[in-house]
């Protein structure tokens, strides 16, 4: 079960990263909407990243994986509240994403 999720969170994770690291326009909409400068984009497609990797750090170094998955669980935690402050109900994307981390990092802190 912990491989799985965590691979899983890791692909969603990584995509995501790329997306946003890529200079795509999907999330430089996305900033626009909430009200976030887009120079941050590259900032959070960073975090992504680097949740990412540690994500799958963890398969080597178990509590690394932990505190990336902590990480990305907070990083969505923002999210969330960027969605809110702008008065944003398309939440599904977010849902999706948070849950995956949530479950990585429980799983992970069960693997300990």
């Amino acid at each position: 079960m912990y491989v799985t999720v965590t691979v899983i969170a890791a692909v969603f994770t990584g995509f995501a990263a790329v997306v946003y690291l890529s200079g795509h326009e999907y999330p430089k909409a996305q900033a626009d909407i909430k009200r976030i400068p887009r120079r941050w984009v590259p900032v959070l497609g960073s975090l992504l990243a680097a949740g990412t990797v540690g994500l799958v750090a963890g398969f080597a170094v178990p509590w690394l994986g932990v505190l990336a998955a902590g990480g990305l669980v907070l990083y969505f935690c923002g999210a969330l509240v960027a969605h809110l402050r702008v008065g944003s109900r398309n939440l599904a994307g977010w849902a999706i994403f948070f849950v995956t981390e949530i479950a990585a990092l429980i799983t992970g802190v069960l693997h300990l």
